[in-house]
Order: C-alpha cells, then sequence, then structure tokens
C-alpha cells in the first residue's frame, strides 16, 4: 500500500509523519485500525503525568524499529488527537511497522 492511500501518514523530507487517535487507559498497547484520517493506537498507560504519551513514543519506537529520541511529538500532548515525527523512517518501513 502506498503512503498516498494512508491519510494518516505523510512523507517530510526524510522522515515520516504519523496522524494518529489515541485511546489511553485501553486493557492493551496496539494500533486499533484507522478512525477518521488518523491511525488509531490504544494504549495500556493512563493520560496521567504524560504516562501516555511516554507509552506512545516507546510503542512506535519498538514497533519502527528506532531509538525513542528519533520519535518526536509535535502537536497533542495532552489531545487524543496527536502528530508525531519519526526522523529517518522511509514511508515503507512505517507503514510495515503499524500495518
Amino acid at each position: 500500500m502506498s503512503a498516498a492511500a494512508l491519510p494518516w501518514l505523510r512523507v517530510s523530507g526524510g522522515d515520516v509523519v504519523l496522524s494518529l487517535h489515541i485511546q489511553p487507559g485501553a486493557k492493551r498497547t496496539e494500533v486499533a485500525g484507522v478512525h477518521g484520517e488518523a491511525l488509531k493506537v490504544r494504549l495500556g498507560a493512563p493520560p496521567v503525568d504524560g504516562k501516555a504519551n511516554d507509552a506512545l513514543i516507546a510503542f512506535l519506537a519498538e514497533r519502527l524499529g528506532v531509538p525513542k529520541a528519533r520519535v518526536v511529538l509535535e502537536a497533542g500532548q495532552s489531545s487524543r488527537s496527536k502528530r508525531v515525527r519519526v526522523v529517518g523512517v522511509s514511508a515503507e518501513a512505517a507503514t510495515g511497522g503499524l500495518t
């Protein structure tokens, strides 16, 4: 599947920017399909004191095989709608790691 067919994935230079819809406090951490034009991610962490954001960064880094320092939360620190930049990852690698 090409990046053009995925509204939640945008290529920006050598990085990818992901539009995510987060469901904190879920039973387990997992990708849960598409929610509108965002990829839905369920997080086992509660939305307290940044724990859900930390869990999201760790989850994405693990799934995409990159260090946590290369996963940057650009927007949505206190919102369910988040924009995350993953530095140095191709659209194909992001698609493969998240779908």
